[in-house]
């Protein structure tokens, strides 16, 4: 089994992270915590891509209109007045299509993650994603305080700055979809390396 400090993630930093320039502030808690950035990238996403990223399955799209239904029950707000419907599926499909129109909306930066734990300490780093639960220190709870029932208020995503995958399994799907098989992921050996992740050696 390969060593904990092979462990790969994906991050993406979104249209208002980077338009907000929170761009280096984000490398700099990776880089500072022993993480180590092996692939960037910036440019503008097209929509099929986007489209591709998020779950196209009935489930899913159910789900995201399940939460906006319990958004609005919860704040004591008409989810039928303001979107005029009240089934949960053409619900989930707008929400679907307010993700896409926020992530194709500016410029996104990619990120192949790389050290112990990556996918953990990430998330980690990263915080809720719900801004407005996100504890302070994390990258969501600093510098965001948006919430669901503001969002679909707005009929729009929500601002949360940062995608980061949930497990290893997500992580490679993802590098497949926005690096792709010609993008170059270098890997390279930190100054700090040597400290951080001493060479082991055997017994004697």
């Amino acid at each position: 089994m390969k060593h904990p400090k092979e462990e790969k993630t994906f991050l993406m930093i979104k249209p208002d992270g980077v338009k907000r320039g929170l761009s280096g502030e984000i490398i700099l808690r990776i880089e500072k915590v022993g993480l180590k950035i092996i692939g960037l990238k910036m440019f503008k996403p097209e929509e099929d891509k986007v489209d591709n990223h998020y779950p196209k399955n009935e489930e899913w799209v159910r789900r995201l209109g399940e939460r906006t239904k319990e958004t609005y029950r919860k704040y004591g707000y008409n989810m039928k007045e303001e979107h005029d419907t009240e089934d949960v599926l053409e619900m989930g499909r707008e929400v679907r299509k307010w993700l896409i129109n926020f992530m194709t909306s500016g410029p996104v930066i990619i990120m192949a993650i790389k050290g112990i734990h990556a996918v953990e300490m990430t998330r980690k780093l990263v915080g809720d994603t719900i801004p407005s639960k996100a504890e302070l220190g994390t990258i969501r709870g600093d510098f965001s305080i948006d919430s669901p029932i503001s969002a679909n208020r707005d009929h729009r995503a929500i601002y949360n700055i940062v995608h980061a995958s949930e497990t290893e399994e997500e992580a490679a799907h993802e590098f497949q979809h926005w690096f792709g098989d010609s993008e170059a992921v270098w890997d390279y050996q930190r100054s700090d390396e040597m400290v951080m992740f001493p060479e082991t050696k055997e017994k004697k």
